[in-house]
C-alpha cells in the first residue's frame, strides 16, 4: 500500500511500481485520499472522477510497465492546457470551453503511462507571478499560508509540494514555471522554447510560451522531459531538438555570476545570504566563477511588459476581452488591455533592441557554461501583493522575464530556507537545448543545498538516475572567419559549441590571405619554417561535428592542429596549392590583426 507519508517522487514510486510492490489502482486510491484530506482546496479547478481514474489504472495494469517509463505515476496540469472532454478555463469561467483533443505534451505523458489526476488553478490567463488572481481562490504558500505561492502556475506547484501528485505541468512565459518552484522548495524546469509542444495551450505570449515541469528532484524533471519532448509538426513554434555540448558535472563548470552591485533582493537579507551561500557551495563543487554584466539581461526583462510583447496577451483573447471585459480579474484586465496600445512600429523597434541585447550577451556564453541567479529576490505576503499588485509582481520577475525572450533554458533549484521558514531558490540558465544537462546539474546542486523535497519534509530520495554522461565531444581550432564576433562564428554557436580558450598554434604554421572567398578567409599550412598563429579552441558534440565539416569548402579542410602547449585538436588547414599566389600574413600573428588592418578587403 501507499501510505500518506510516502514520497511520490518518480524515482522511488516508479521503482515500487515496476517491482510489483504497488499497483496503479493503489496509487489512485492513495492520491484521492490525500486530496480529500485537504477538503475544499483552491489548488484544483477540475478533478477527474474516481471512476475515470480507476478505469485508467485498470487499463495500465493490464498492459504492465513494459515500455511505459511513467507507468502509474500521478500528475496534474495547469488549467490552460487542454485535455479532451475536460473544460479548459484559464481561470476564467466565462471563457471556458471543452476541447476535442488533448494537448500533445499531455498526450505524450499519458502514452508513457502517467495517470492524470486533474487540472490546477492559476493566475487568470497565466498573467502574474503571485497566484492571487483567480476567481477559483488563492493558492497559498505551502510553508506559510500568509505568503504567496507564486504564479501563474500556482496550483501546479502546490499540488506537487504537498504530495498530491508526483509532478505537474505548468506554463512559463515570464517565470511562471520557476517562481512557484522557488517559493515551494521544488524543481521548476523551463525548457527550451518549442521543445515541448504548446499546441492545446491557451496562449499568453504565443511566440514565447513554454510548457514547464514542476518536480521533486532534477532527475524527476528529466524523466518527464524525456517523455514529453516530442517534435510536434502541428505546432508552428515547435523545434527539433539539436545536440549541444554541455557539461555533465558541476566540477569544472564555468558559472557566470552577476556583479554583486546588479543583484536586487528588495531588502531581504536572508535571501541575499542564501544566494551567497549557494555561490560558495558551487565553488566547493569545483565550479569556476566568471563575473558578468547582467545589464543586457535586465534590459531585455523590462521589454517583456514595458514593451510591445504584452500585445500578444491581448491578441490571444482579443475577442473575449472586448466582448466580456468584466469577466476578467481587475489586475489581469488592466495588464492585458494595455496590449491594445502598442503599434507595429513599437514592436519592430523593440525587436531590434532585443536582438542587439542578445548580441551583447554572447560574450557571457563564450566565457561560461551556465549562469546562476536568484529565482526571485524576495517573497511577499498575500496582503502585500493585494495592496500593490503590479509593482510587487514585477519585482518577482527581474531574474525570470528575460529568459524566454533571449531563448535560454532554465531550471529553478531549491537553495535553502530563510529564518522565517520560507524556502529560497536559485536558477541555473543556459543557451537553448541544454535542458537535459540542466536537469542533471540541477539535481547535483539541489542535493548539495537542501535535504528535503517540497513541503512534505520528506528526505531527498536516493538518486534514481545517475547524472547523464557528457556527450562525446570534439575540440576544433579556428583561425579565421569562425573566430568570435566574425561572420562565420554562428556556424559554431548554432551547433551548441562552446569556446574553451584563445591560444596559439605551435610555431610550425604559415597563414595566408586566400582570394575568392566571401567572407574573406585565411588558409593555414603546416611548414617547417613557420610561426605561432592565434586560434580559438571550441568544443562541440561529436554528432554535430559531421555537419560542421560538411560545410567546409575546398581548398580548406579539417585536419589535426598542434597547439603551443603540445595539445593536438581538429582544426582548419589549407591545401598548399591554394596559397601559391596568396599573401603570406604570418608575421601579423593571426587573422584578427589582418582584418583589423583592413587588408582583407584588398585581398578579396
Amino acid at each position: 500500500m501507499l501510505r500518506t507519508t510516502d514520497s511520490l517522487d518518480i524515482a522511488t514510486l516508479g521503482a515500487r511500481l515496476r517491482a510489483g510492490e504497488l499497483r496503479p489502482a493503489q496509487i489512485v486510491e492513495a492520491v484521492l485520499e490525500r486530496i480529500r484530506a485537504r477538503g475544499e482546496d483552491p489548488v484544483w479547478i477540475h478533478l477527474l472522477a474516481q471512476t475515470e481514474l480507476e478505469a485508467r489504472a485498470t487499463a495500465l495494469e493490464r498492459k504492465g510497465p513494459q515500455g511505459l517509463p511513467l507507468y502509474g505515476i500521478p500528475f496534474s496540469i495547469k488549467d490552460n492546457i487542454d485535455v479532451a472532454g475536460l473544460p479548459t478555463t484559464a481561470a476564467c469561467p466565462d471563457f471556458a470551453y471543452v476541447p476535442e483533443r488533448t494537448a500533445p505534451a499531455v498526450q505524450a505523458l499519458l502514452d508513457a503511462g502517467a495517470l492524470l489526476v486533474g487540472k490546477n488553478n492559476l493566475d487568470q490567463f497565466a498573467t502574474g507571478l503571485v497566484g492571487t488572481r483567480s476567481p477559483y481562490g488563492t493558492c497559498r504558500n505551502t510553508f506559510d499560508p500568509r505568503y504567496v505561492s507564486g504564479g501563474s502556475s500556482s496550483g501546479s506547484a502546490v499540488a506537487v509540494a504537498v504530495g498530491l501528485v508526483s509532478f505537474s505541468l505548468g506554463t512559463d512565459t515570464a517565470g511562471s514555471g520557476r517562481v512557484p518552484a522557488a517559493f515551494n522548495n521544488l524543481i521548476g524546469l523551463k525548457p527550451t522554447r518549442g521543445l515541448l509542444s504548446t499546441r492545446g495551450v491557451v496562449p499568453a505570449c504565443r511566440s514565447l510560451d513554454c510548457v514547464s515541469v514542476f518536480a521533486l528532484t532534477g532527475g524527476d524533471a528529466g524523466a518527464v522531459l524525456d517523455a514529453a519532448a516530442r517534435f510536434d509538426p502541428g505546432d508552428p513554434y515547435a523545434r527539433h531538438e539539436r545536440a549541444c555540448f554541455a557539461p555533465a558535472s558541476l566540477a569544472g563548470c564555468r558559472i557566470a555570476v552577476p556583479r554583486a552591485s546588479q543583484l536586487e533582493f528588495f531588502g531581504n537579507r536572508d535571501a541575499e545570504d542564501l544566494f551567497a551561500a549557494a555561490l560558495k557551495k558551487l565553488e566547493q563543487l569545483g565550479t569556476e566563477r566568471v563575473e558578468v554584466d547582467l545589464a543586457p539581461f535586465l534590459a531585455a526583462a523590462r521589454l517583456l511588459y514595458e514593451g510591445p510583447w504584452v500585445a500578444e496577451r491581448y491578441v490571444a483573447i482579443r475577442e473575449f476581452i472586448e466582448e466580456h471585459p468584466q469577466s476578467l480579474h481587475p489586475v489581469t484586465r488592466q495588464i492585458i488591455a494595455g496590449g491594445a496600445k502598442p503599434s507595429a512600429a513599437d514592436y519592430f523597434s523593440a525587436r531590434y533592441r532585443l536582438q542587439a541585447l542578445i548580441r551583447d550577451t554572447e560574450p557571457v556564453w563564450n566565457a561560461a557554461d551556465l549562469m546562476v541567479t536568484p529565482t526571485a529576490g524576495t517573497i511577499y505576503t498575500i496582503d502585500e501583493v493585494n495592496a500593490d499588485p503590479v509593482r510587487l509582481n514585477s519585482n518577482l520577475g527581474i531574474y525570470t522575464n528575460f529568459v524566454n525572450l533571449m531563448d535560454l533554458c532554465a531550471i529553478a533549484v531549491p537553495a535553502g530556507f530563510m529564518r522565517n521558514g520560507l524556502p529560497f531558490g536559485v536558477t541555473l540558465l543556459a543557451p537553448a537545448f541544454r535542458d537535459r544537462a540542466l536537469c542533471s546539474l540541477g539535481e547535483e546542486l539541489q542535493r548539495a543545498l537542501v535535504t528535503t523535497i517540497g513541503a512534505t519534509l520528506l528526505p531527498l530520495p536516493a538518486p534514481g538516475v545517475p547524472p547523464a554522461r557528457a556527450p562525446a565531444a570534439v575540440r576544433v581550432a579556428v583561425c579565421g572567419a569562425h573566430l568570435s564576433g566574425l561572420p562565420l562564428n554562428d556556424q559554431l554557436t548554432a551547433r551548441g559549441a562552446r569556446l574553451l580558450r584563445a591560444c596559439r598554434t605551435a610555431a610550425c604554421y604559415r597563414l595566408y590571405a586566400l582570394t575568392g572567398f566571401a567572407p574573406a578567409r585565411p588558409g593555414m599550412v603546416r611548414e617547417d619554417r613557420g610561426s605561432a598563429i592565434e586560434v580559438e579552441v571550441w568544443e562541440m558534440a561529436a554528432e554535430s561535428f559531421g555537419g560542421f565539416v560538411d560545410g567546409v569548402p575546398a581548398p580548406l579542410a579539417i585536419g589535426t592542429i598542434e597547439l603551443e602547449d603540445g595539445e593536438q585538436v581538429k582544426g582548419f588547414l589549407c591545401e598548399p596549392h591554394a596559397t601559391r599566389n596568396a599573401p603570406d600574413i604570418s608575421h601579423l600573428g593571426g587573422w584578427r590583426a589582418f582584418v583589423g588592418g583592413g587588408e582583407a578587403r584588398r585581398s578579396a
